[in-house]
């Protein structure tokens, strides 16, 4: 993993570095801390990374802003905070968790496992997906996707109004993030299983919509005895 800590104050960064690399060990790539809005635009304009932990807070300057330009961006997000108020405001902008300053270890713990643990996202489903249009941050509700589809590193989003967005985010990242009414059935898609008609012998899922997606052979039992 690659991950880019935004906090300003040092003691605080120190700290979360430490258990970061406690936790995480060989599985962290790279870490790097920065510790103004304007460090972190930068370095995530210059540096791929996997997963950012950003205070709202950093020397009077709302995090809020870079929040709602990273969203729809390719990496995952979670929040370090002790504005709590805005916990669920950022659960629906499409965060991976919410953690509450202070912290302990245990608390980190089960952020990173949220990381990778779909039941986690059971307890507040994202509402929100971003979505980039027009050089714009346009806010797609999940209730309203249909399915989404692989596009290499990107996915494109099939809303009920018959319209398709593009998202920053692949379909792995999307299906550590949707809630567990998405389910990925295929190498190349995603559906929202109550958009789900009826599932038929041919491998295939047939959409409240009219439209036909594949479901792949492993996928299909699973599936099958879930929508019934």
């Amino acid at each position: 993993m690659r991950i880019l800590i935004v906090e300003d104050e040092a003691l605080i960064a120190q700290r979360i570095e430490r258990l970061t690399r406690e936790i995480l060990g060989a599985q962290l790539r790279q870490l790097t801390t920065k510790a103004s809005l304007e460090g972190a635009r930068l370095h995530l304009s210059e540096f791929p990374v996997d997963l950012l932990m950003l205070d709202l807070n950093l020397n009077g300057k709302n995090g809020f802003q870079l929040l709602e330009e990273s969203v729809a961006s390719s990496f995952h997000t979670m929040i370090l905070s002790a504005y709590t108020e805005k916990a669920i405001l950022a659960y629906e902008y499409g965060v991976l968790d919410f953690i509450p300053k202070p912290f302990g270890k245990s608390r980190l713990q089960k952020a990173f496992d949220r990381y990778s643990n779909k039941a986690y996202r059971a307890e507040i489903p994202v509402k929100y997906l971003a979505v980039r249009k027009k050089q714009k941050l346009e806010l797609v509700e999940v209730k309203d996707i249909c399915y989404i589809k692989g596009a290499g590193n990107l996915s494109e989003l099939f809303l009920t109004d018959g319209q398709s967005l593009l998202h920053d985010k692949s379909l792995h990242h999307l299906a550590k993030l949707l809630s567990v009414d998405f389910e990925r059935i295929h190498k190349s898609f995603i559906v929202n299983l109550k958009m789900v008609k009826s599932i038929s012998g041919k491998y295939e899922i047939l959409l409240r919509n009219g439209e036909c997606i594949p479901i792949s052979r492993t996928k299909f039992k699973a599936i099958k005895d879930r929508i019934g």
